[in-house]
């Protein structure tokens, strides 16, 4: 298993799926990679020599952004629009779906489990939730 930036990628996949399991690198960035650097595309990521993996490396570092660095943009994105209080950065803050999606059904991976909220008729049962 080849160590590229950090992340260790499947030596049985090929090189074009392998790179994937980078974050940050998708099917096109991947399949670019691979073109630009000349790399066939049946190849195996076990297969790939040092000077390859080097390459990889090199091109992930100065040209593209990927883990960490990715990370930290996104997270500094998102803290810069809570902090100017636009309506993403509310959406955020509330832990609501940002991008316009319905919530008054759905949204239930955004917002978790259903609560309830109602009155409790019967009055043994209203001690009962009272009491916890």
């Amino acid at each position: 298993m080849p160590r590229i930036i950090g992340v260790e990628i499947p030596g049985k996949k090929r090189v074009e799926f392998a790179l994937q399991y980078i974050y940050g690198v998708g099917p096109a960035k991947a399949k670019e990679i691979i073109t630009k650097l000349d790399i066939p595309a049946d190849l195996r990521a076990d297969s790939l020599t040092q000077d390859q993996i080097g390459a990889i490396v090199n091109m992930l570092q100065h040209e593209m952004v990927v883990e960490g660095d990715l990370r930290r943009m996104l997270s500094n994105d998102i803290r810069r629009l809570m902090s100017i209080g636009s309506y993403r950065g509310i959406r955020h803050r509330k832990k609501l779906p940002v991008r316009g999606q319905r919530t008054k059904t759905n949204a239930r991976t955004r917002k978790g489990r259903k609560i309830t909220v109602g009155a409790i008729r019967d009055k043994t049962q209203r001690r009962l939730a009272a009491s916890n």
